[in-house]
Protein backbone atom coordinates (compact mmCIF):
# COMPACT_ATOMS: atom_id res chain seq x y z
CA UNK A 1 0.00 0.00 0.00
CA UNK A 2 1.37 3.40 -0.97
CA UNK A 3 1.14 5.95 1.84
CA UNK A 4 -0.54 9.15 0.70
CA UNK A 5 1.66 11.56 2.65
CA UNK A 6 1.25 15.26 3.42
CA UNK A 7 4.16 17.31 4.75
CA UNK A 8 4.03 20.34 7.04
CA UNK A 9 7.57 21.71 6.73
CA UNK A 10 8.60 25.28 5.93
CA UNK A 11 12.23 24.61 4.98
CA UNK A 12 12.18 23.78 1.26
CA UNK A 13 15.58 22.07 1.28
CA UNK A 14 14.70 19.80 4.19
CA UNK A 15 11.26 19.08 2.71
CA UNK A 16 12.63 18.22 -0.74
CA UNK A 17 15.40 16.01 0.67
CA UNK A 18 12.96 14.24 2.98
CA UNK A 19 10.48 13.61 0.18
CA UNK A 20 13.25 12.33 -2.10
CA UNK A 21 14.54 9.98 0.60
CA UNK A 22 11.08 8.64 1.43
CA UNK A 23 10.20 8.12 -2.23
CA UNK A 24 13.42 6.21 -2.77
CA UNK A 25 13.42 4.08 0.37
CA UNK A 26 9.76 3.55 1.27
CA UNK A 27 6.34 3.34 -0.34
CA UNK A 28 5.35 6.99 0.06
CA UNK A 29 3.50 9.24 -2.35
CA UNK A 30 3.98 12.94 -1.57
CA UNK A 31 0.56 14.50 -2.12
CA UNK A 32 1.31 18.01 -0.93
CA UNK A 33 2.81 20.26 1.66
CA UNK A 34 2.14 23.29 3.82
CA UNK A 35 4.60 25.81 5.22
CA UNK A 36 2.42 27.34 7.94
CA UNK A 37 0.16 26.14 10.73
CA UNK A 38 -2.94 27.58 9.06
CA UNK A 39 -2.19 25.93 5.70
CA UNK A 40 -1.49 22.59 7.37
CA UNK A 41 -4.67 22.66 9.43
CA UNK A 42 -6.79 23.72 6.46
CA UNK A 43 -5.52 20.91 4.25
CA UNK A 44 -5.39 18.09 6.79
CA UNK A 45 -8.84 18.78 8.22
CA UNK A 46 -10.58 19.19 4.86
CA UNK A 47 -12.78 16.08 4.50
CA UNK A 48 -12.25 16.09 0.72
CA UNK A 49 -8.51 15.44 1.11
CA UNK A 50 -7.50 11.82 1.49
CA UNK A 51 -4.26 11.10 3.32
CA UNK A 52 -2.67 8.27 5.26
CA UNK A 53 0.30 10.00 6.86
CA UNK A 54 1.08 13.57 7.93
CA UNK A 55 4.69 14.45 8.74
CA UNK A 56 4.78 17.65 10.78
CA UNK A 57 7.67 19.88 11.82
CA UNK A 58 7.18 21.83 15.05
CA UNK A 59 8.70 25.17 14.08
CA UNK A 60 7.04 26.70 11.04
CA UNK A 61 7.26 30.00 9.17
CA UNK A 62 3.99 31.00 10.85
CA UNK A 63 2.44 29.18 13.76
CA UNK A 64 3.44 25.87 15.24
CA UNK A 65 3.32 22.22 14.32
CA UNK A 66 1.70 21.60 17.71
CA UNK A 67 -1.36 23.48 16.44
CA UNK A 68 -1.44 21.26 13.36
CA UNK A 69 -1.14 18.13 15.48
CA UNK A 70 -3.90 19.32 17.83
CA UNK A 71 -6.22 19.93 14.86
CA UNK A 72 -5.68 16.33 13.72
CA UNK A 73 -6.83 14.71 16.95
CA UNK A 74 -10.15 13.67 15.40
CA UNK A 75 -8.63 12.21 12.24
CA UNK A 76 -10.04 9.11 10.57
CA UNK A 77 -8.99 5.66 11.74
CA UNK A 78 -5.86 4.60 9.89
CA UNK A 79 -4.55 8.13 9.45
CA UNK A 80 -1.24 8.65 11.23
CA UNK A 81 0.42 11.87 12.34
CA UNK A 82 4.10 11.99 13.15
CA UNK A 83 6.36 14.82 14.22
CA UNK A 84 9.81 15.23 12.70
CA UNK A 85 11.77 17.94 14.50
CA UNK A 86 15.22 19.05 15.58
CA UNK A 87 13.67 19.70 18.99
CA UNK A 88 12.51 16.23 20.01
CA UNK A 89 13.22 16.78 23.71
CA UNK A 90 11.55 14.76 26.44
CA UNK A 91 9.11 17.60 27.15
CA UNK A 92 8.23 17.95 23.46
CA UNK A 93 7.79 14.20 23.12
CA UNK A 94 5.42 14.19 26.11
CA UNK A 95 3.37 17.09 24.74
CA UNK A 96 3.12 15.41 21.33
CA UNK A 97 2.00 12.18 22.98
CA UNK A 98 -0.72 14.11 24.87
CA UNK A 99 -1.92 15.51 21.52
CA UNK A 100 -2.23 12.04 20.00
CA UNK A 101 0.86 11.95 17.80
CA UNK A 102 1.61 8.43 16.59
CA UNK A 103 5.40 8.93 16.69
CA UNK A 104 8.04 11.63 17.02
CA UNK A 105 11.45 11.52 15.38
CA UNK A 106 14.52 13.72 15.67
CA UNK A 107 15.63 15.07 12.27
CA UNK A 108 19.29 14.78 13.19
CA UNK A 109 19.49 11.13 14.18
CA UNK A 110 16.19 9.24 13.77
CA UNK A 111 15.59 9.24 10.01
CA UNK A 112 16.12 5.47 9.91
CA UNK A 113 13.41 5.06 12.55
CA UNK A 114 11.11 7.26 10.44
CA UNK A 115 11.76 5.03 7.43
CA UNK A 116 11.03 1.94 9.53
CA UNK A 117 7.75 3.52 10.68
CA UNK A 118 6.73 4.21 7.08
CA UNK A 119 7.62 0.69 5.96
CA UNK A 120 5.60 -0.81 8.83
CA UNK A 121 2.55 1.19 7.72
CA UNK A 122 2.59 -0.22 4.20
Amino acid sequence: MTLQTFFVEDNATIRENLIETLLELSDVNAIGYAETEAEGIAWLTDPHNHWDLAIVDLFLRQGSGLGVVAACQNRKPGQRVIVLSNYATLDVRQRCKELGVDAIFDKSNEIDALLDFCMEMT
